[in-house]
């Protein structure tokens, strides 16, 4: 305490002998709180990171869900071939990666726009979180959000039906802010998503309530259609166009994916997507993955040079599938990633199509458009021939590394690419979800979330599980249903667990259904 009083006596004599210092010692070469504040350097600053910090890496995405929702597939056996891919936890980092990198930044970007008076920094910053929380919550379920940032002891999680209410709730006050500043040029030098368009993240606005809406079909079909239907009908409109995708730009780093594929060669083309894109004899495969190395692993299909492995899979050397397909080549000079692209608006509104919602338009014409924003997104050739396919189905699965049936799978999936009008709203659906999984690569939040919702696509099952009761058991004819609540929050935040797990509504294990996965009917 003497030294604390110290020092504030000699500040005392000191400023005291100095009336005019700030005047004649200012540096004129300083950036100051006031020049901050007038070019918005202290609440724009952040944005560039906080937006390209949407996506986390190998163990929170690549060995997570980009395995679940079959999309890519790990030759390595990390840990023994015990981990996260064969249902046995053994990364769970997103919940840090989104707290560390975006609400945490963002909370403080709030308090200091409020402070300074600057709405749309508010609104932006809240927007970023119902990102981050609303990507979250698919892993967990309930989450830290109303009471991110508070100093008691025991910090309360959001139900999923209050995280939804919320993040409805933001929509709305990020919109009418928005909507009255339509002109604003504050965010220009720090989106490198839009360039400061503020019609170009309403349409975003739109597109995102729209996505939560359609999340909430099964589990308050009253609250999604609310909810879907104003943002359908919202002046703003929705991204329908390419031109008005959401890309996240990588600010100079290297696509993630392409590290873990080219420099650490840790994934590789999955088999059900060696299987879906083969079978279906779709375009775009050449612009997702390379063609297999080794001719040998291909004989099977040897006009189809693409060789997936299969999520699950008994790995024993990590060199055995090295040779099968790579992510493309492309994606190594990226310079941005896909996050939400038009043709998911297309796709959400043929299934709220088939759910009767006001504005929705027609099922056929919306699945339709989804593909062809696929295909014109990834610049892949053939879409009208492709969506006339009615024979065509995807293929079953030898592991040519493997004898007998060790890795195989038959093929689950009887639905093929062409509308059929008389078809039930169930035949629909799967092929709706199917081609939106398909075009979800690189992306699979949201593929893992329709795949959990909806069992669509029909998946294979993984060869391997070794769940256990650890972390809970998985049927053999099932799949992980999220990720249990970090153990960091266990050992510092256990009145908060305790009361996040009643909020679940089961045990925190990974076969426990989150809230809008009813495991009931699609319709």
């Amino acid at each position: 305490m003497k030294k604390y009083l110290f020092i504030f006596t000699v500040l005392l004599v000191f400023w005291g002998c100095t009336d005019d210092f700030l005047e004649t010692n200012t540096n004129p070469y300083e950036i100051t709180k006031a020049s901050q504040q007038q070019d918005f350097n202290n609440v724009g600053g952040a944005f560039p990171s906080i937006i390209s910090r949407i996506f986390s890496g190998q163990v929170a995405h690549n060995l997570v869900h980009d395995s679940f929702v079959r999309h890519l597939a790990t030759p390595t056996p990390f840990t023994g071939g015990i981990n996260n891919t064969t249902y046995y936890v053994r990364w769970n980092t997103y919940w840090g990666h989104v707290y560390n990198r975006i609400m945490n930044p963002t909370l403080e970007i709030m308090q200091i726009a409020e402070a300074d008076g600057f709405p749309v920094f508010v609104e932006w910053a809240k927007l970023m979180r119902v990102i981050g929380g609303s990507r979250l919550s698919a892993y967990h379920g309930p989450i830290i959000y109303s009471n991110h940032g508070s100093a008691d002891s025991d910090v309360l999680y959001d139900s999923e039906p209050e995280l939804y209410n919320t993040f409805f709730t933001q929509l709305d006050e990020i919109q009418a802010v928005f909507n009255a500043n339509t002109d604003y040029v504050g965010l220009t030098k720090f989106d490198p998503t839009y360039g400061g368009d503020i019609n170009q993240w309403l349409k975003y606005v739109n597109s995102l309530r729209l996505q939560l809406a359609i999340r909430l079909t099964k589990v308050d079909p009253a609250l999604a259609k609310t909810q879907g239907e104003k943002a359908i009908n919202d002046p703003a409109g929705l991204i329908t166009a390419n031109g008005d995708n959401f890309n996240v730009d990588l600010l100079g780093s290297q696509f993630l994916p392409g590290i873990i594929s080219f420099s650490w060669g840790d994934t590789r083309m999955s088999a059900t997507m060696e299987s879906v894109l083969g079978g279906y004899n779709d375009g775009r495969v050449s612009k997702y993955f390379d063609e297999a190395t080794d001719p040998a692993v291909v004989a099977d299909h040897p006009d189809f040079n693409y060789k997936g492995i299969r999520n699950g899979a008994l790995l024993v050397a990590k060199d055995d599938r090295l040779s099968f397909s790579n992510i493309a080549s492309d994606f190594v000079p990226a310079t941005h990633r896909r996050f939400y692209t038009a043709c998911e608006t297309h796709f959400n509104l043929a299934e709220a199509a088939l759910r009767g919602w006001a504005g929705a338009g027609d099922a056929q014409t919306n699945y339709e458009n989804g593909v062809k924003a696929s295909f014109e997104e990834w610049g892949a050739a053939g879409a009208d021939a492709y969506l006339a396919d009615n024979t065509s189905l995807p293929w079953d699965y030898n592991d040519p590394k493997e004898t007998g049936d060790v890795n195989d799978f038959v093929n689950r999936i009887t639905n093929t690419v062409a509308w059929d009008e008389a078809a039930d709203n169930e035949i629909k659906l799967e092929k709706i979800i199917t081609q939106k999984w398909i075009s979800g690569y690189m992306n699979s939040v949201e593929a893992w979330v329709d795949h959990r919702r909806t069992d669509y696509p029909k998946l294979p099952f993984n060869y391997k599980n070794d769940s256990n009761s650890d972390f809970g058991v998985i049927a053999a004819d099932d799949f992980l249903r999220r990720l249990p609540f970090i153990d960091n929050e266990r050992t510092g935040n256990p009145n908060g667990v305790a009361d996040a797990t009643t909020k679940l509504g089961g045990p925190d294990e990974v076969g426990t259904r989150l809230w809008w996965d009813t495991g009931g009917p699609n319709f």
